[in-house]
């Protein structure tokens, strides 16, 4: 699979841009400070441990997009580093999807940056890349994650049972997504004319109430 081309994006005071290897030392330096913020968020490996190793990460990030497989952006704001996000599980043909993950500073977490970069990313793919489908899978207790995909408009699809390990354990996703033909004039555009479908990211209260129930694990 060819190398996705990393773009930047821009939409007032937000910028997407790609990641760098330089970015190591600043892109540490607010991961630390924000390390409670975002700790109980943070994706980890099986029986590893939660080491910052942003070297490492950026490393990884960029092998992905060497392979066509992701794109991975630093969010700007007023050109300073706020946070990260990333395009990963880039699949053409068929399926032409991918998922979108992402998190911004404590700091500047509430000021529309957030749904911002994920519509401009979301644009780019469906624009630029003609991918069909994005996907965002969110857990239960991240309020202030489940306040962007309401904003934008992602379609509620369902709940994943301990679908990602985070912060040590498997932890469930509400999971939610967005097709090319339910925004045919782009993510962005309808969040800022005021047209998104008010109950798109609605949750129903069976999956909520099961979501806050441990999952009973047998073994047969």
């Amino acid at each position: 699979m060819a190398a996705a081309v990393l773009p930047t994006l821009r939409d007032g005071d937000v910028t997407l841009r790609p990641i760098r290897a330089r970015d190591a030392k600043p892109l540490e330096r607010v991961l630390l400070e924000n390390r409670a913020w975002l700790r109980q968020w943070e994706a980890t490996y099986p029986g590893g441990g939660s080491v910052i190793d942003t070297r490492g990460s950026i490393r990884n990030l960029l092998a992905h997009a060497r392979s066509g497989n992701g794109l991975p952006f630093i969010i700007e704001y007023d050109g300073r580093l706020v946070g990260q996000l990333n395009v990963s599980s880039i699949t053409f043909g068929s399926l032409s999807s991918a998922s979108i993950g992402y998190w911004v500073s404590q700091e500047y977490a509430g000021r529309g940056i957030t749904p911002t970069a994920v519509a401009l990313a979301t644009d780019h793919c469906f624009s630029v890349l003609r991918l069909h489908r994005m996907e965002i899978c969110i857990r239960p207790e991240n309020g202030p994650s489940l306040r962007v995909v309401e904003k934008l408009g992602f379609r509620y699809e369902g709940l994943r049972r301990r679908f990602i390990h985070i912060n040590g354990d498997w932890r469930d996703h509400f999971a939610f997504a967005l097709v090319a033909e339910e925004v045919r004039r782009g993510v962005l555009r309808r969040w800022r004319e005021g047209r998104v479908p008010v109950d798109a990211a609605r949750i129903p209260p069976e999956d909520r109430a099961a979501a806050a129930s441990p999952l009973h694990l047998t073994d047969h």
